[in-house]
């Protein structure tokens, strides 16, 4: 049985696309629940996960930011170790890091490791790989700039990768957040996902974007 706001939010929903502002202004209509929701993009892309170089992931930093900061932790040598928990790292560190994890410790959203303590990382790849936290290359997550990578991540750097259906998911600010902030955010995140078209890909390539809140109804770009 539908609540009495999903009714009223399907009367209010359409299945046009519509320009940016246009779909930003239609979701921010729907009646939504106390908290702020988070505002959501969905690209349904014309590629093929199968093949590796279609299998798109990465991370961008959004214009006006997602509204919200993450944990971050930081696998580095002793002397950036400092540095990177100034720059906003919860906990930085090389080996005792590790250890700390191993034991059950996982109170972080984002680990970054300088490509110099993958060696000890990798050992964890049973632990922070199932739950999608291993650093990675394609991510943006191993890095020699571990400073600056903490920073980025711990505003709130979005990361993406496609799904098996070639499907794109990804956060991009709060429905408190001013309509021409969240269309900024909108457009900037189209524009890098054009950006990294794999040169394999046929056809169309972007064939769907909808956006939506927690719990409310998508709008189609």
């Amino acid at each position: 049985r539908l609540s009495k706001r999903a009714k009223a939010n399907a009367q209010l929903a359409t299945s046009e696309a519509l320009p940016p502002a246009e779909a930003v202004s239609a979701l921010k209509k729907f009646k939504g629940p106390k908290f702020d929701q988070t505002v959501n993009i969905c690209m349904h892309l014309g590629v093929d996960p199968a093949q590796a170089d279609q299998n798109l992931r990465g991370a961008m930093s959004l214009p006006r930011g997602i509204g919200k900061t993450k944990r971050v932790i930081a696998f580095c040598q002793s002397d950036v170790a400092a540095q990177a928990k100034e720059a906003g790292a919860v906990k930085a560190g090389g080996e005792e890091l590790v250890a700390e994890i191993e034991g059950g410790w996982m109170d972080f959203d984002v680990a970054i490791a300088s490509p110099d303590m993958m060696r000890v990382v990798s050992k964890l790849g049973k632990v922070l790989g199932p739950k999608g936290l291993m650093p990675s290359p394609k991510a943006g997550t191993v890095t020699p700039q571990v400073v600056q990578a903490v920073k980025e991540y711990s505003a709130g750097k979005v990361e993406y990768r496609t799904d098996k259906g070639g499907n794109i998911h990804a956060v991009i600010g709060k429905i408190s957040f001013a309509d021409d902030a969240l269309v900024e955010n909108l457009e900037h995140f189209v524009r890098g996902i054009e950006r990294v078209k794999p040169a394999t890909a046929k056809g169309q390539y972007i064939k769907k974007v909808t956006v939506s809140g927690t719990m409310t109804p998508g709008i189609q770009v």
